[in-house]
């Protein structure tokens, strides 16, 4: 029998690059397209994991194990949505600035027996007081497109972030850490 096959049920370029720091290469990229909208007064860690569960059956394939993430930013229980355009972009801005939030990065792993297993990171992300010139700084230079919360870490952002406490690659959109665990349980070989 050969190596399992991987597949990375996200289209996202971040979590391509982010686990190939764990030595892996998927085999196959099947985003899953799921109604992504939060259910009413869904917590944000229910919301975070029920999504990466999701995205996981959806792509789900006989063939080979299946890898789906989800990251949520969450103000309080307020899930904020991805920045589509400036205004939401400026709104989850104001909102994050001077004050501490939570990024929930759910992870669901799906066996091609069907077993499903799952986990989840929290961390608590801290932004500076923001000026309104750093705000239109960021704004403009338009990494906050299509990014929960309105911001991307691993971007400009970085230097507008007073303290961390958690998993940095979650943040980013997959939990290093505990992708790893989640694999290694499966009986993923992983180094």
């Amino acid at each position: 029998m050969g190596k399992p096959t991987l597949i990375l049920a996200s289209a996202s370029p971040r979590r391509r690059e982010l686990i190939a720091r764990l030595g892996l290469t998927p085999d196959a990229i099947a985003p899953a397209d799921i109604d992504e909208t939060p259910a009413k007064g869904e917590f944000p860690r229910d919301y975070a994991k029920r999504m990466a569960r999701e995205k996981a059956e959806a792509a789900a394939s006989d063939a080979g194990f299946v890898l789906a993430g989800d990251t949520v930013v969450a103000a309080g229980r307020r899930i904020l949505p991805k920045a589509e355009d400036e205004a939401t972009a400026r709104e989850c801005l104001a909102l994050l600035s001077g004050r501490r939030h939570r990024v929930l990065s759910a992870i669901a792993l799906r066996a091609p027996d069907g077993a499903l297993r799952e986990r989840l990171s929290e961390t608590i992300v801290m932004f500076k007081r923001l000026s309104a010139e750093e705000i239109d700084a960021y704004i403009a230079s338009g990494e906050w497109d299509g990014k929960a919360g309105g911001y991307a870490i691993q971007g400009f952002a970085e230097g507008l972030i007073s303290r961390i406490q958690g998993s940095h690659s979650g943040v980013v959109g997959l939990p290093l850490y505990e992708t790893r665990a989640l694999l290694k349980a499966a009986g993923f070989a992983i180094a």
